[in-house]
């Protein structure tokens, strides 16, 4: 029997430009036929046109399923049609069959026991499943659903079809699954598998939801969570990789890659799917590359290095002692700012200085005085300049371009921005490389005053990208290194971003960093650094491999001993917001 389907004469149709325009004498070409031009129908099978397909149904199941126990039929090379129909059977209903099937399975117990007969295990199975089913849908804790799986497959010829079947029905039979071929009713299968929800062959098993949950053709049976952030979908199958850093045991993370291989697009879609489940996001970005998406989403941005934008590194802010807190972190930012750890016989005068410039403008450690305008830089190079002590007058000489000369801008006022919101962006592309470290020593310092404030306590995410420029320093190490220690206290997770992981790996503070990150991510590497990596990592041969031929957004998801194989995806709206590719950026960078 032939079905052959009328071609309606098109009609050629205007090409407009994108801007509505009409091009003069442009036609586009007729659009394709949505089907097939005819359907051939035989017992066993349909001719679609110049290909052939086949349905078969799923009669049977295994007791129990795994998660992702779909995904075999989702990733197999050929081409099928799978089909899952699914309807809910209301509370009622259910509860009614499932009395009514316990009831048929005790009579049967029963009459084969007074008839001396030995119980039969598979009936003694189905009233166990029966019985733990009515308990659950009593409970509200299950429901019941009607579930039909079937399957099209597809082939250039009818020979090749046959073949291409019994591969699909020994797939099947492996996953313990019973087939049995849509005879004589081929049509009504290839029309159940198309995508109309119409269920022309009823050939349906009753589902609770735990079963119906892991047919989910997405779920990945590996390295995956509930409730995290979406990564990407696994390399191996089409399982989607998601991650919830909040339920390790810490909540850092490190990315490691090499430049261009798609790190910080990484992490800035980290930071979007995080700001979808309400973690605040704070990001210190030293290449003004998050711009696009604090635009997008309505965060914060402070640009560094920016005419008018300042800094004051002696802003005292709540908690127990914060004169002192305050006083040790300038301590470690004067050594990041001289390059070198201040000498043990200049660090008294300078720490005299310090508490002198405090008390010069009446902050003592009297919380009463707290309020009062904090000090400046200038201030401390004053009390430096008055101190009897050669070394302290050698500090005041060494600052002097911080705070009269070329580097001063950063430092030459109170604080102009206090920002707050569910995403801060600091940018530090603008500043001079001789200032690159010590503002982000000030934005992670400004970043952890919030994370610490008990008043404030609720589930974080610290971005530090390109962490090199911090790590090659010793103090501003040190700084990243006591953050990644106590980020997990105040519900914080520190994510640190770098393409050199000599840089990381090279030092016993690095290496502690790494060590204190639940969550490692290796994308591309470069040969010169796989060996470092492989080390640190305990990477297989295979996934040396990996990584080394990895394409763009691919890479390995570790936690522990699990570890997973994945490719970073995103849609079309995130992918505008996380790109920096110049080619898709120029001439579309935001106004800022």
């Amino acid at each position: 029997m032939s079905l052959r389907r009328r071609q309606r004469p098109h009609r050629h149709l205007a090409r407009r430009h994108r801007w509505g325009r009409v091009l003069p004498g442009a036609a586009e070409r007729p659009p394709a036929p949505f089907g097939p031009d005819a359907v051939e129908v035989h017992a066993r099978a349909l001719r679609l046109g110049d290909e052939w397909c086949r349905t078969v149904s799923v009669t049977g199941y295994p007791r129990e399923v795994g998660l992702g126990w779909l995904e075999p039929l989702a990733t197999h090379p050929g081409r099928l049609g799978v089909a899952l129909h699914i309807e809910p059977v209301p509370p009622a209903v259910a509860a009614d069959r499932l009395r009514r099937q316990l009831a048929r399975l005790e009579s049967g117990r029963r009459t084969d026991a007074a008839k001396g007969r030995l119980a039969d295990p598979e009936v003694e199975v189905a009233a166990e499943d029966a019985r733990d089913l009515a308990a659950g849908l009593a409970r509200g804790e299950q429901k019941l659903f009607r579930v039909a799986l079937t399957v099209t497959v597809h082939a250039s010829s009818e020979q090749a079809l046959d073949t291409e079947c019994k591969a699909v029905r020994a797939l099947c039979s492996s996953l313990l699954l019973d087939t049995q071929p849509a005879t004589w009713r081929s049509l009504q299968g290839w029309a159940t598998t198309l995508p109309l929800g119409v269920d022309a062959l009823m050939v349906r098993r009753s589902f609770d939801t735990a079963a119906l949950s892991a047919a989910y053709p997405f779920a990945s049976g590996e390295l995956s969570s509930t409730t995290g952030v979406l990564y990407g979908t696994a390399a191996k199958g089409a399982g989607l990789v998601c991650w919830d850093r909040f339920a390790c045991d810490n909540y850092n993370s490190v990315i490691l890659a090499r430049s261009g291989a798609g790190k910080s697009y990484l992490a800035k879609l980290e930071a979007l799917r995080s700001l979808y489940r309400g973690i605040e996001v704070a990001v210190v970005d030293p290449e003004d590359e998050y711009a696009r998406l604090a635009k997008g989403v309505g965060g914060a941005y402070v640009h560094l290095g920016a005419p008018g934008v300042r800094v004051n590194p002696f802003d005292l802010t709540p908690g127990p002692e914060p004169l002192v807190r305050q006083a040790l972190f300038v301590h470690t930012l004067i050594a990041v700012l001289l390059g070198e750890p201040v000498g043990p016989a200049a660090k008294p005068a300078l720490d005299r200085a310090i508490l002198a410039a405090y008390e010069q403008v009446g902050i003592t450690n009297d919380p009463r005085t707290h309020a009062r305008p904090a000090p400046l830089l200038a201030d401390l190079t004053a009390a430096l300049d008055a101190a009897p002590e050669d070394q302290a007058q050698m500090l005041a000489a060494r600052l002097a371009p911080f705070v009269t000369g070329t580097h001063r801008g950063l430092f030459d006022g109170p604080t102009t921005q206090r920002p707050d919101g569910h995403l801060v962006v600091f940018s530090l592309r603008d500043l001079p490389d001789e200032l690159k470290a010590a503002g982000t020593l000030l934005t992670l310092n400004n970043i952890w005053r919030r994370v610490a404030n008990p008043a404030a306590r609720r589930r974080r995410l610290v971005i530090v990208d390109e962490a090199w420029l911090l790590m090659r320093d010793p103090e501003g190490a040190r700084f990243l290194f006591r953050m990644a220690k106590s980020a997990r206290k105040h519900w914080c997770g520190l994510t640190v971003v770098t393409q050199d992981a000599a840089d990381l790996l090279g030092s016993p503070l690095g290496q502690a960093v790494v060590a204190n990150a639940a969550t490692q991510i290796l994308l591309r590497q470069a040969p010169q650094a796989i060996d470092a990596l492989a080390e640190a990592f305990r990477l297989s041969e295979g996934e040396r491999a990996y990584l080394l031929g990895a394409q763009r957004g691919e890479g390995l998801l570790s936690c522990g001993p699990d570890r997973v194989a994945f490719a970073a995806l995103s849609s079309s709206s995130e992918h505008d917001w996380c790109t920096s590719d110049p080619a898709e950026l120029a001439g579309s960078e935001p106004d800022l």
